[in-house]
């Protein structure tokens, strides 16, 4: 009767461990890139695969050069988010989790998209016209000179 406890109790905790690890993580965070990848894989448990262009600037060499983050998605509203991005080319930022194994159920990489969020759209620059300005009659000066003795002194 005794081992039969200690059996059910060895084996409730071993599956409670495997439990914890196949669904739990220990690290999640942010990342904000443009979607260069997107893919349906796997033969029998079907996950997003995808890859990020975070983009970077390499002080070492003083040029840009792309880093490419790859992740794991499975969520039904994550993938439709991701492939929006992906037909748009908008710059997105992703929540992810750090999976602690990677399983062959879970997908190809460690990192699953939990929420995917579209960056605010960039303001337009406004274009100032640095033409030659129109002469004033005479006696009137423009607002944004101010005359000192005979010299007109111009605002940076």
């Amino acid at each position: 009767m005794k081992f039969r406890i200690f059996l059910f109790l060895t084996l409730a905790l071993l599956i409670g461990a495997f439990w914890y690890i196949s669904t739990g993580y220990f690290s999640s965070g942010e990342r904000a890139g443009t979607i260069s990848k997107l893919s349906e894989r796997g033969y029998v448990f079907k996950t997003y695969e995808g890859v990020l262009n975070e983009g970077g600037y390499s002080g070492e060499t003083g040029t840009l050069q792309p880093r490419y983050w790859d992740f794991s998605a499975s969520k039904d509203s994550v993938i439709l988010d991701l492939r929006q991005a992906l037909k748009t080319g908008e710059r997105i930022t992703m929540v992810y989790q750090e999976k602690f194994v990677k399983f062959p159920w879970n997908g190809d990489t460690k990192y699953f998209i939990t929420k995917v969020t579209f960056q605010d759209s960039q303001l337009t620059p406004e274009y100032k016209d640095y033409s030659e300005p129109k002469a004033l009659p005479e006696g009137e000066t423009p607002k944004d000179v101010i005359k000192v003795d005979t010299i007109a002194i111009e605002p940076v």
